[in-house]
């Protein structure tokens, strides 16, 4: 890394949540020197690329640091002697999105974007992009470290380093954070003085112990949360249904938000229906929120991340990409919650797999924390989960429709080899334009 100043690239500049991650840079640059932040995006993204640029200038001028901002649609010109380059990009925009989530609900099966047959097919799309980009990466930046924020971060994570030569990528997702920002606010304590032991996959992460300044908590503040009422412990673009309080007391340990697709199933369909009828599914909601928020981008005056970015599921994302940069860069030895290759730390899923799970963050990247094995309670579910990941990453590779189909029956979320045939027929037809590689498959 430069002494003059690092260089970092996001691909998927023009996102909503972009100036979040300014805000970040500019928040730590005493200590995390930015020289150079270049904001990637493609043609049909420039638009937006122009908004979040311009924004990114001002609250870049309004700080006073040194930083500079540069634009473009080269993704190659960008990467040349990168030092870290982040990644929150959506093949097929928000539209494709829209697809995920109506499709399976025609067929009475959940339809969200990181789970079940969207999930799918969400990683059908992103894991070519993404293997292209360490590609790209090891000729041109072969000492950056790749932030993967683009969803199903887990998958996408399981991808690179299964089936690409580039190995220096970490994927990252908000719940870890969110969780215990969550826990904090609910005890009234700083979140400084709150340490959760996370451990499991994206999406399917659980909290194992928590503690409160070093005392272990977890049995006092599941008793706490077992009162019935909505548990505060849910995000933007999951309805906070109640868990049933015996279930969570006899579980002992702290579901993610997400857990509700698998644990509440028949109730998060009836709530998925009722939405796509009432307001439209999460995609069209988003789409909304989005339009809001870049009109609010294009003021002149704004020099400053709006507080309407909350609205978006992923509120904490791009602060814990600069966290996470920021304690490589300094090898700090601090411990935060990633995607990572699970090298033995979880007993119950294979070392060369990737894991959701508290790691020592050093300047040669994560090192896992070791838990043993998952409670059994929770172990099948997670290593069932880790078998639809591992077949829709060889999927996506191969273009190989029967690994598709198997992976999609696999999920707990389908329920018959039948119906995810008739799901999978279909949504393979209505993403054709972003899945070159089942293309002979699709007639």
């Amino acid at each position: 890394m430069s002494g003059a100043g690092l260089k970092i690239v996001t691909i998927g500049g023009g996102s909503s949540y972009t100036p979040e991650l300014i805000e970040g840079f500019i928040k730590r640059y005493e200590d995390l020197p930015v020289k150079e932040l270049w904001l990637v995006d493609i043609e049909e993204g420039a638009g937006k690329l122009k908004i979040i640029g311009d924004l990114a200038k001002r609250m870049v001028k309004k700080a006073g640091v040194q930083l500079e901002i540069h634009l473009t649609l080269n993704r190659e010109e960008a990467l040349k002697g990168a030092d870290f380059v982040t990644t929150q990009f959506r093949v097929g925009f928000l539209e494709a999105r829209a697809k995920d989530e109506r499709i399976p609900l025609k067929y009475g099966v959940i339809g969200q974007e990181t789970n079940g047959p969207g999930g799918l097919f969400k990683a059908l799309r992103t894991i070519p992009v993404i293997l292209q980009i360490a590609e790209e990466m090891e000729r041109l930046c072969p000492d950056a470290w790749l932030i993967n924020f683009t969803n199903p971060a887990g998958i996408v994570t399981e991808a690179v380093l299964r089936y690409s030569h580039f190995k220096k990528v970490i994927g990252l997702c908000n719940i870890p954070i969110g969780m215990k920002m969550k826990i904090a606010s609910f005890l009234g304590e700083s979140p400084e003085d709150i340490q959760i032991d996370f451990a499991g996959l994206n999406h399917m992460v659980f909290g194992l112990n928590v503690y409160r300044k070093g005392e272990n908590i977890t049995k006092d503040l599941i008793e706490m949360k077992s009162g019935g009422e909505e548990s505060g412990m849910s995000v933007k673009n999951i309805e906070d249904i109640p868990w049933e309080p015996e279930f969570l007391k006899g579980l002992g340990i702290f579901p993610c938000p997400y857990h509700r697709y698998y644990y509440q199933t028949s109730k998060m369909l009836e709530e998925e229906m009722k939405a796509s009828k009432e307001k439209g599914v999460r995609a069209e909601v988003v789409k909304q929120i989005e339009e809001e928020l870049f009109k609010e981008y294009q003021n002149v005056s704004l020099d400053v991340k709006p507080p309407q970015l909350e609205k978006r599921g992923g509120a904490y994302y791009s602060d814990a990409a600069c966290s996470l940069i920021d304690s490589i860069y300094n090898n700090r030895g601090d411990v935060q919650t990633v995607n990572t290759k699970n090298n033995g730390a979880i007993s119950s899923l294979p070392r060369d797999s990737a894991v959701e799970i508290n790691c020592i963050i050093t300047k040669d990247g994560p090192k896992p924390i070791a838990i043993g094995d998952l409670p059994v309670s929770v172990r099948g579910l997670v290593q069932q989960i880790k078998s639809f990941e591992r077949l829709t990453a060889e999927a996506a590779t191969t273009g190989d429709y029967q690994t598709a189909l198997v992976a999609m029956t696999i999920n707990p979320l389908v329920p018959s080899d039948t119906l995810a045939k008739v799901i999978l027929d279909e949504m393979l037809e209505a993403h054709k334009e972003y899945l070159p590689q089942f293309h002979r498959k699709v007639n």
